[in-house]
């Protein structure tokens, strides 16, 4: 619900700066996630579980935010996550995401907060977190119930 004040507590679309829209967007599909018809050659759009996920040229995200280009991409202090169902779930998880030409950061382990975890980054070095938390439920279409 939208009101007249405040920021409403929801991620709309997380759009990632990358070096080669159309590679990006071949290791995305490669992960299993489809393509929005809404895509063009220059942005390519993923609809997820609850929010969308972009892909637009880096240069062109930074010109559209009105700051200047970075450079080499380092750790942003940022990573991505996706919950999942089971243990074996990240695990088969990660191998599709290698197989699509991810590079394994942290491989999958317990953890200290009860739940297994790891990491791999994308071709343009966007890490993603693959967790099962037996703490967090789903709900039916698939996002998280939490308290």
């Amino acid at each position: 619900m939208t009101t007249d004040r405040g920021v409403p507590a929801r991620i709309s679309i997380v759009t990632l700066g990358v070096a080669d829209v159309a590679r990006s967007a071949e290791f995305y599909t490669a992960l299993g996630w489809k393509r929005s018809t809404a895509s063009s050659p220059e942005i390519v759009w993923f609809r997820t579980a609850d929010s969308v996920l972009g892909l637009f040229g880096v240069d062109e995200l930074a010109a559209d935010a009105g700051i200047p280009p970075t450079g080499e991409p380092s750790f942003r202090g940022v990573t991505l996550a996706v919950n999942l169902e089971s243990r074996e779930l990240v695990d088969a998880a990660l191998g599709t995401a290698v197989e699509a030409g991810a590079t394994v950061v942290k491989p999958p382990a317990e953890t200290s907060w009860g739940g297994y975890s790891g990491y791999f980054e994308d071709p343009d070095g966007h890490l993603w977190e693959l967790a099962h938390n037996p703490f967090f439920p789903f709900t039916e279409d698939g996002q998280l119930d939490l308290p």
